[in-house]
């Protein structure tokens, strides 16, 4: 499948994409810079894709350790590539393999940080392939929430935390697989298109296993200074690195 070779931070990063299949979106850079991973973390990154959320990271804490779990090979293949070609294949693993059946590839406890940008679209009534990059990546055809909450709660660490990205009308579905797999959170982030907009889009949200009370909720970030408008120096900045 033909690539393109797409830059972040202003050509520090290099991400290869494939033209004709899923190309990552925005979620993923708002998502990578919402994660803390703390200085030696070893960090999971479930359904990696291409890997961007893993080679963002990894730019910006150059002390951590990445795995990527990828479901599909071709995007497993090029995530390791996308490693390799940052130079940073000692830092970030991919494993080829079902989040469903996590049990099979990693082993339980072993991470800091586990995050998810999952996909999100609910499965409608029409026919979606099974065998189609961006349908498996886009919608819950592999990956619903429950799939990816109970997945996140066997890799992470006794207090350690848990990172997602979901449309913020799907939070309370959310926030309850959480809590049923004692992952209980402690950060939320609502994103809006821009700040006249009348609803929220997306939310960002971190938990922590076995946490106790104490939930902050963060101010509101805005991708767009207005409709149709250039980002937000907040996104902006993201972009820059």
């Amino acid at each position: 499948m033909p690539l393109t070779d797409d830059t972040l931070f202003n050509g520090r990063l290099v991400c290869r994409q494939h033209r004709d299949g899923y190309r990552f979106s925005l979620d993923a850079v708002l998502l990578a810079h919402f994660c803390r991973p703390a200085s030696r973390d070893n960090v999971l990154d479930l359904g990696t894709g291409c890997g961007v959320i893993s080679l963002v990271l990894c730019y910006r804490h150059p002390d951590i350790q990445v795995t990527g779990l990828e479901l599909q090979p071709a995007l497993a293949e090029l995530a390791l590539n996308n490693a390799q070609a940052n130079k940073l294949e000692d830092r970030f693993a991919v494993q080829q393999g079902d989040l469903r059946t996590i049990k099979q590839h990693l082993r339980a406890e072993s991470y800091e940080l586990v995050l998810s940008n999952p996909p999100y679209h609910k499965v409608g009534c029409g026919r979606i392939s099974q065998e189609d990059e961006c349908a498996l990546a886009r919608h819950e055809l592999t990956a619903d929430p429950d799939s990816v909450i109970a997945a996140a709660a066997y890799a992470v660490k006794n207090r350690g935390t848990m990172t997602c990205i979901y449309p913020a009308e799907r939070l309370a579905t959310v926030l309850a697989a959480m809590m049923k797999k004692r992952l209980v959170p402690k950060r939320i982030q609502p994103v809006y298109s821009y700040p006249e907009d009348d609803r929220a889009r997306l939310v960002m949200i971190e938990a922590m296993k076995n946490g106790g009370e104490g939930l902050r909720l963060l101010p509101p970030l805005y991708i767009y200074q207005y409709p149709d408008g250039p980002y937000s120096a907040e996104v902006a900045a993201m972009y820059a690195g």
